[in-house]
């Protein structure tokens, strides 16, 4: 695995802009059907916007209808991190790139065959490489 990634705010902050540092950094979301990944259909990997990490293939990326990229598992366990989101008086599940710490999204337990999982990923949180 890849050495952890550590800046400070202000870093972030340069690096990232406005939009990517509130939904990456503070937790935030994009508002449905506005990321550019949510209809997004060509073959490669997404990977964190932060620290470059493969996180998702577009080989696991289905349409859900919920206006979010939605894949059914990560690239590889270990790339990701799970952890309890309390926040807006609910009970969800947090998916946080294990190499920065960025926020990505949720995963809840709708999804298709055949993990039955739904990683609802902004497209903020992501960068797209194709493959030729």
């Amino acid at each position: 695995m890849n050495e952890k990634i550590r800046r400070s705010d202000e870093e972030w902050k340069q690096q990232l802009g406005p939009e990517r540092y509130e939904i990456c950094r503070r937790k935030g979301t994009e508002h449905p059907f506005t990321g550019r990944y949510w209809n997004h259909h060509e073959p490669g990997v997404y990977k964190c916007a932060c620290c470059g990490e493969p996180l998702f293939s577009s080989e696991d990326k289905f349409d859900s209808g919920c206006g979010w990229p939605s894949y059914t598992q990560p690239i590889a366990a270990d790339k990701v991190v799970e952890q309890t989101d309390l926040s807006y008086g609910m009970v969800r599940t947090e998916v946080l790139c294990r190499r920065c710490d960025a926020h990505l999204g949720h995963v809840f337990d709708d999804g298709p065959r055949p993990t039955g999982l739904r990683y609802c990923i902004n497209s903020a949180s992501l960068e797209f490489e194709g493959t030729r």
